[in-house]
């Protein structure tokens, strides 16, 4: 058991090292700035919610973790 949770946390960090060292070309896909995702801005607040984009990486992430389960 202790295992196996050791082999998930490499396995995530080896992901988290890979997102950062591809993080200049990720970020030119402006996740973030679809439509859908809430942007208000007044004077002295910000508020920021990436609605669309949430849904676009939830979905992606579970049609990869779907596709490696079977």
């Amino acid at each position: 058991m202790i295992f196996a949770m050791a082999k998930w946390l490499i396995i995530l960090g080896i992901i988290s090292i890979l997102v950062g060292i591809a993080w200049p070309w990720i970020s030119r896909l402006e996740l973030g700035h679809l439509p859908g995702d809430i942007y208000i801005r007044r004077k002295g607040f910000t508020l920021f919610f990436p609605f669309t984009t949430s849904l676009v990486l939830s979905l992606l992430l579970s049609l990869i973790l779907w596709i490696f389960r079977r």
